[in-house]
């Protein structure tokens, strides 16, 4: 038992415990049953074979009596060599219970009790046929078996029956350790990862997977680990993002504001605007920080009524066509509506608003912006095409994420917030958004929400 133990923890210790304690229940349960099944059965069959015995016998008896006119002179050695062939004494009794002389095999004698019925008297079996002859009892034939007659076939399957239990004892035991590794391991597997990652290993995983459960809870265990530490990295490029953006206008208008303190330059309207310019770059990218971080917020309250999409789409073309021209882009629109959504008017019209600055800020000159708005089985679609320079295929994957800008970064001011709000936004209404753009074919952006009669008022 010490070696199946062997590098299971208290657990598995318990689990082989409780198995093998069921094994060897079940085991001896099992065995006492076939011993005493197969112990009465032989005991059955060997009264059954012994009154077919004395049944032939008694036929022999009766034939000779028949011969003989009568138990005088009557002719038992066929009714004796039965009761020989069958291992047992025999005893012939007139119709009176006088035994009848010469009618004995085997020596001995009937003793006391021993004239009527049949069973074991002394240690031994009797049994008792009755002689009929022409419907009329004549007497009766007794033979008595020795006890133990039948006892060597009964050892043999009792034999049989204890290497059957140990076998299956064996296997069981087997079986449980089996079992019970395959249990603890993918636990141990876990337990073990999770301590590494509390530590700070955030690259440790489970890897081991079990069956079934075991092994759906091991993946999820894994998957929370790439959640976490995707999470982590991206706090800490959050972080390095925040202070990049902060960086440059700080160091502007600190420089600006040294120059101006020690008199090294006069202030000048374009100098102070310059310096505006840049106190509004600040207050931008901590207005975008807010933003986003309202918007991620569980506890912002969210008043969801039945909202035109397409009437959305309007309302931000009309509020962004002065910038959207003003950046030499040709707009159009193609609005199906009304098409009807659950959804924060708002959120709906922020969310929108930003894929419209976002064009207008990445879009060159010259360049054109479509917005289309349609119903599609239950779903409301809103698209945002442009003839952009497009995106390209690497950069796709981070196009909503917080502060990326691509490699657009350079020459395009902006904070990379305006789509990873409006993700979270969708994403809040049960809706999907995704970026396409293909090779030299500028940007598409569309927005999947299920129409009004698909949700449940809120």
């Amino acid at each position: 038992m010490s070696a199946l133990r062997a590098g299971l923890g208290p657990l598995g210790r318990r689990l082989l415990f409780a198995f093998v304690l069921v094994a060897v229940s079940s085991v001896l349960v099992l065995t006492a049953a076939a011993l005493i099944g197969v112990g009465q059965g032989f005991q059955v069959a060997t009264q059954v074979s012994h009154e077919q015995e004395a049944a032939r016998a008694a036929t022999a008896a009766g034939d000779a009596y028949r011969k003989a006119s009568g138990w005088e002179g009557a002719d038992l050695s066929r009714t004796s060599a039965i009761a020989e062939a069958a291992g047992a004494r025999l005893f012939v009794l007139n119709a009176s219970g006088a035994p009848v002389v010469g009618a004995s095999s085997g020596g001995g004698h009937i003793g006391p009790g021993q004239g009527k019925g049949t069973g074991p008297v002394g240690g031994q079996g009797v049994v008792n046929a009755p002689v009929v002859v022409d419907r009329v009892g004549v007497g009766t034939v007794r033979l008595v078996f020795e006890a133990g007659t039948g006892n060597q076939a009964r050892d043999v399957a009792w034999s049989w029956i204890a290497v059957a239990a140990v076998v299956a004892l064996l296997v069981a035991l087997l079986a449980s350790w089996v079992v019970t590794r395959l249990i603890t391991r993918p636990i141990a597997a876990m337990t073990s990862a999770t301590r590494a990652f509390t530590a700070g290993d955030r690259q440790t995983r489970a890897g081991m997977h079990g069956p079934g459960e075991l092994g759906e809870l091991a993946r999820a265990f894994d998957l929370m680990a790439d959640t976490v530490a995707r999470s982590e990295r991206d706090r800490r490029n959050l972080t390095a993002d925040v202070a990049h953006e902060l960086r440059t206008p700080l160091a502007a208008l600190q420089a600006g504001l040294e120059e101006l303190r020690d008199g090294l330059v006069e202030p000048t309207p374009e100098g102070l605007a310059g310096l505006h310019d840049q106190s509004l770059r600040l207050g931008r990218v901590v207005s975008d920080l807010a933003e986003l971080s309202a918007v991620e917020a569980s506890n912002v309250p969210v008043r969801r009524t039945d909202v035109d999409l397409a009437q959305v789409a309007h309302d931000e073309l009309a509020v962004h066509d002065s910038q959207l021209r003003a950046a030499g882009l040709a707009v159009g629109s193609q609005l199906d509506g009304p098409v009807l959504v659950r959804a924060d008017s708002d959120r709906l019209h922020q969310a929108v608003g930003n894929l419209l600055a976002n064009a207008a800020r990445y879009c060159r000159a010259g360049d054109e912006v479509t917005v289309l708005v349609h119903g599609e089985a239950d779903q409301a679609v809103l698209d945002v095409v442009d003839s952009g320079p497009g995106i390209p295929v690497d950069e796709l994957p981070h196009v909503f994420d917080r502060l990326w800008r691509g490699s657009a970064a350079k020459h395009v001011a902006g904070s990379g917030i305006g789509l990873a709000v409006a993700r979270e936004i969708v994403v809040a209404h049960s809706g999907t958004i995704v970026a396409v753009s293909p090779e030299d074919a500028g940007t598409t952006v569309t927005i999947r929400l299920p129409l009004s009669k698909y949700l449940p008022p809120a």
